[in-house]
């Protein structure tokens, strides 16, 4: 029998979930996907210095005020990060959107051009490039138009069935719902230490927004994120894509059980019919889910954090060359 991970590539494309370079060149994954919170973890690696010295140095190039010149860097390491990516994978790299722009459609619009922009100038196929954007109401209305000029989003820190079906109805490509910090939240709210994995809130999320999506003939892709365990992993093969860390990777490697498949678009029903989801209908859902309200703040919170981190090391660096 072949181990875990063989068998749920079968039935799902399997994502890396790290901007480690060593790493994806190991698991050799269809697609990656980064973050801030990735991206500052490999900054720190000799493997990414190189590519920190460039963006440094071609931001200076295009001059501006030293603001200016500082998001310039930290996207060109994203896009300089993303361009070694896809030359060890076959499918698509996500490249995010600063988070403190979750708010701000305009700008949101303007970097996401920038991001693509930039990979172009490097020579990348961008039809190989995701432009990751946080679910808010004016992330999404940002990933709606990005969709109808050719570029493809993936709709992040999603929580919220709402939030899916909004996504879904802007023509979102890739949604990527959020099972393990689901589970964090119940867990901390519950008075519970743990739940089956069939029960894990999570990973029901999930499935409900995948028979969803397939009952409803929608497109956008659903990708499972942030798991905490293979468990909950399990519970989701058979979705569209899953993007699991190396360490969860290993331990299904190592597992040589029967894997079955639990989500299936042929045989997926739903018997939710949702309206068009305007922006008051959106609020309104989103005030009523404190889960989600609170996860997704804190999701935007901690990227902004991270991406201010980045910041000061490439400023560090800068100052040092």
């Amino acid at each position: 029998m072949t181990n875990k991970l063989d068998q749920l590539k079968a039935m799902t494309t399997v994502v890396a979930d790290t901007g480690d370079l060593d790493a994806i060149a190991q698991w050799r994954p269809q697609d990656a996907t980064t973050n801030p919170s990735l991206l500052l973890k490999a900054a720190a690696s000799d493997a990414y210095r190189p590519m920190l010295d460039n963006a440094i140095m071609m931001a200076n190039r295009q001059g501006g005020s030293s603001a200016e010149q500082l998001t310039l860097a930290t996207d060109m390491l994203a896009v300089l990060a993303g361009k070694e990516i896809l030359e060890l994978i076959p499918g698509v790299v996500s490249t995010e959107v600063d988070a403190r722009l979750s708010f701000d459609t305009a700008a949101t619009l303007r970097r996401a051009r920038r991001i693509i922009e930039l990979y172009d100038q490097q020579g990348v196929d961008t039809s190989r490039v995701l432009i990751k954007i946080a679910s808010t109401w004016e992330g999404i209305l940002a990933a709606e138009q990005l969709e109808k000029e050719g570029i493809r989003c993936n709709l992040t820190l999603l929580f919220s069935f709402v939030q899916a079906v909004a996504c879904a109805q802007a023509g979102a490509h890739l949604i990527s719902p959020f099972v393990g910090r689901i589970l964090d939240w119940h867990l901390a709210n519950s008075g519970r230490d743990s739940y089956p994995a069939a029960e894990d809130p999570g990973v029901q999320s999930v499935t409900r927004i995948y028979n969803y999506y397939k009952a409803h003939s929608f497109n956008t892709v659903v990708m499972g994120a942030s798991f905490r365990n293979t468990g909950e992993i399990e519970m989701l093969a058979g979705c569209d894509r899953l993007t699991i860390s190396p360490a969860l990777l290993q331990e299904l490697q190592d597992d040589n059980g029967q894997l079955s498949q639990k989500l299936n678009a042929e045989t997926a029903t739903s018997n939710e019919v949702i309206g068009h989801v305007d922006e008051k209908l959106f609020r309104w859902e989103s005030n009523e889910d404190a889960m989600a309200t609170e996860k997704l703040a804190d999701g935007i919170r901690r990227f902004s954090a991270d991406q201010i981190e980045l910041e000061n090391q490439v400023r560090q660096q800068a100052s040092a060359a």
